[in-house]
């Protein structure tokens, strides 16, 4: 008679692990708890191909990957850093708005500049030599909600521009012609 009586209950357990087993969507999108990932590691290991995606993208909220298995996974960016990528370029460029770290290619591969960014108080933020990534880019973290002053010179050429860190900005800055 025991068995009898566990029935119900057992069948109610079978049937709600199938219900969870079916809800196992390897399509829907995750929000990933960045508190327990290096946002800004990962971000470095897509953009320097140690990690593979089918694509990863990023906003000035988030990281966005999508899978080789078709998953959709997103990461909070840390909420006092700004990431934003830079292809300066002396003859060729294209149109982007948040920069694609599996996919956006600048024209400068592997070259050595000279960078250096003042915020809105004069305040230095970067001043260095940077070395752009295999995809053209020079990526870089700085404090959020702020404008920028940025000047880049490589090989006796130079631009002047503006750039700023708040959520809604661009994360992808290809419009930096060297002359």
């Amino acid at each position: 008679m025991k068995l009898k009586s566990l029935l119900p209950f057992l069948l109610l357990s079978l049937f709600a692990l199938i219900l969870v087993a079916c809800n196992n969507d390897d399509t829907s999108e995750t929000k990933e708890n960045s508190d327990k990932v290096d946002v800004k590691q990962l971000v470095n290991d897509y953009s320097t191909d140690k990690k593979e995606a089918e694509s990863a993208s990023i906003t000035g909220e988030e990281l966005i990957v999508n899978t080789t298995a078709g998953k959709e996974k997103s990461y909070e960016l840390p909420k006092d850093e700004f990431f934003v990528s830079i292809a300066p370029f002396v003859e060729q460029t294209h149109p982007c708005t948040y920069h694609s770290l599996t996919g956006c290619q600048g024209e400068m591969v592997e070259k050595e500049f000279d960078v250096y960014i003042e915020d809105e108080d004069g305040n230095v933020v970067v001043d260095e030599k940077v070395m752009s990534l295999a995809n053209g880019f020079i990526d870089l973290w700085v404090p959020r909600d702020k404008d920028y002053s940025i000047t880049i010179k490589h090989d006796g050429k130079q631009v002047v521009s503006e750039f700023s860190s708040y959520t809604e900005d661009p994360t992808c800055l290809t419009n930096m012609q060297l002359t």
